[in-house]
């Protein structure tokens, strides 16, 4: 009877032990475990989007003279709303620029050279360039060729978009709608993670130069995460938030595991059977 008490005694130790493995706090579900409230993040770099092949932007040209100025504002040529005929071999697509259709604006799709062909002006290199210094290079060609006094010029990209994928509340594409997204601002934008997500290994895939970059963020550690080139986000990145481990466990084939209802069942199952065979071989 003796010898019966121990096994079961160290049989439930066993259990407890697997238990207190399964259900321990996990470390890395804070964000930012370096920072206290005397820490200053220094030498920040910005890093805005910028005019890329294939980019698709909408660009008005205003002034005092509004039959002046509509010369230079590219008219909307559709058969049917969201898709555009061609117009002098630059794509028109219908896009509301101030949500008033009397201001939908056609769209510049960026050649594979990086050019534009402006109203007037022809051909314009913009690639590399912010939506500030296509707007500024725009209005001072305006101005230098006697064209508008008083140009007023504002650009803004119609495609560029990043992906979130993975364990984040709300995966999607989501609008590049400023100058400098961080990676922190585009997860809010998705709901942020899931608390399943690792925070340890935010992985950003990018194309750069004709290759495939994945660069990888931890956001427990802001003093990593901020200089990192991936901080600031560009068109196209996409966001990949893997599952964490107990998220991986939970996602066995038979779902057994220390936090899910068929794992007890299966302790319960296996107690019984232990406890009633041993007792049978006991009491011969």
């Amino acid at each position: 009877m003796k010898k019966f008490r121990l096994l079961i005694g160290g049989f439930i130790m066993g259990i407890a032990t697997l238990v207190m493995t399964g259900c321990h706090a996990p470390k890395d579900v804070a964000y930012f475990q370096d920072l206290d409230a005397t820490t200053i993040l220094e030498n920040v770099k910005k890093s805005p989007i910028v005019v890329k092949p294939g980019d698709k932007l909408a660009i008005v040209v205003k002034s005092k003279d509004p039959e002046l100025s509509a010369l230079f504002n590219m008219p909307v040529y559709t058969t049917r709303v969201g898709n555009g005929e061609s117009f002098n071999g630059t794509s028109a697509t219908l896009n509301s620029y101030s949500g008033s259709s009397s201001e939908s604006v056609a769209s510049y799709t960026v050649t594979p050279n990086g050019d534009i062909d402006f109203p007037i002006l022809g051909m314009i290199k913009v690639e590399g360039m912010t939506r500030s210094e296509v707007a500024a290079y725009i209005r001072g060609e305006l101005v230098g060729r006697q064209l508008v006094k008083d140009p007023t010029v504002a650009v803004e990209f119609l495609s560029a978009g990043v992906n979130l994928l993975g364990e984040v509340t709300t995966p999607g594409r989501y609008d590049l709608n400023r100058d400098n997204l961080t990676i922190l601002q585009a997860l809010s934008l998705a709901g942020d993670l899931t608390i399943n997500g690792e925070r340890t290994n935010i992985k950003v895939i990018r194309e750069e130069d004709g290759q495939v970059k994945t660069y990888v963020l931890d956001l427990t550690d802001a003093t990593s995460l901020v200089k990192s080139p991936a901080y600031y986000l560009q068109q196209d990145d996409v966001i990949y938030v893997e599952p964490n481990a107990q998220k991986k466990r939970s996602s066995t084939v038979n779902g057994n595991n220390a936090l899910s209802v068929s794992f007890w069942i299966s302790v319960a199952s296996l107690l019984t059977t232990a406890v009633t065979t041993i007792g049978v071989f006991i009491n011969k």
